[in-house]
């Protein structure tokens, strides 16, 4: 098992020993709630990773916004730089929620921007949560909402292993199946491109790319590579392919859930024609059907 590795080139000094000792103890006693008081630059962050380092177990880091965030993540990745240090916020640049007004009778539609490099990190965390147990994810209450099943996210993974039997075809099927796109020409996150026996896919999670060669139908050779200039940089012996959504599902449960929504669909409809509410029930027509498609 991973161990959280602390370095730094101080050591805890005046309150902060008993500070640890006690926050440590309480841990092992299951309280669920401490405080841990100190004014700015007393060195509360130092003394929670050595709490972290102590107790070794994952460890979820709250800050109330973006910027606290970012800054946590900065401090918390240098005391750990052997270790899964991650940083996970919302991945709006912009969002506009949908509004109607009823005055003038607009209809205004939602509208948002999804930051690219905030939701690879947000995959990062993810992912590292799965595989590993030495992770401090540094997170902004965005954190609180739903992003999907975990045990979906997980079970749907592909775990390609060196020497493995495999066929290439199906291979490529599973990659689509976990909403990755074949595009041999603009290689970019979540996607994956095919040239005769390779096959190069770029996770949702990394900023490398993983390149299986095929002899046959087995894997014959798995390489790590820089994405724009193909140069190798390690050759592991396995590899997991984490989905490209947060919000995969499994085809039996989407299957699942369109005939419960086209039965209550169907209620709803009724209900506001018989109330002559024409105008809602073609807002609902429409994100419904598009939704279904």
């Amino acid at each position: 098992m991973n161990k959280f590795n602390l370095k730094s080139n101080y050591k805890p000094t005046g309150d902060q020993p008993t500070a640890i000792a006690q926050l440590v103890n309480g841990l092992e006693k299951g309280e669920k709630q401490q405080t841990l008081l100190g004014v700015t630059g007393s060195g509360k962050t130092f003394t929670m990773a050595n709490i972290i380092a102590k107790r070794n177990a994952p460890t979820l880091v709250l800050a109330h916004n973006k910027t606290l965030a970012a800054q946590l993540f900065s401090e918390f990745k240098s005391f750990f730089p052997d270790n899964e240090v991650h940083y996970f916020v919302s991945y709006f640049d912009y969002y506009q929620p949908e509004a109607y007004i009823a005055s003038s009778d607009t209809y205004i539609e939602k509208d948002s921007a999804i930051n690219e490099e905030i939701d690879r990190l947000r995959h990062a965390a993810t992912s590292a949560l799965l595989t590993r147990r030495d992770v401090i994810i540094v997170a902004s209450v965005s954190c609180i909402y739903g992003i999907g099943s975990p045990d979906d996210y997980s079970e749907m993974s592909i775990r390609v292993k060196l020497g493995e039997r495999r066929i290439q075809d199906k291979f490529v099927r599973q990659l689509t199946d976990i909403q990755y796109n074949r595009n041999d020409i603009d290689f970019h996150r979540g996607t994956f491109r095919v040239r005769g026996d390779v096959v190069d896919v770029f996770p949702a999670g990394s900023d490398t790319a993983y390149r299986m060669e095929f002899f046959g139908d087995n894997i014959d050779r798995i390489t790590q590579i820089d994405p724009l200039t193909g140069e190798i940089l390690s050759e592991p012996d396995s590899v997991n392919i984490f989905p490209s959504s947060h919000y995969v599902t499994p085809k039996d449960k989407v299957n699942r859930a369109i005939v419960g929504i086209k039965k209550e669909f169907e209620e709803r409809m009724a209900y506001f024609e018989k109330h002559d509410k024409f105008l809602e029930a073609q807002r609902l027509a429409q994100r419904t059907k598009y939704d279904i498609e």
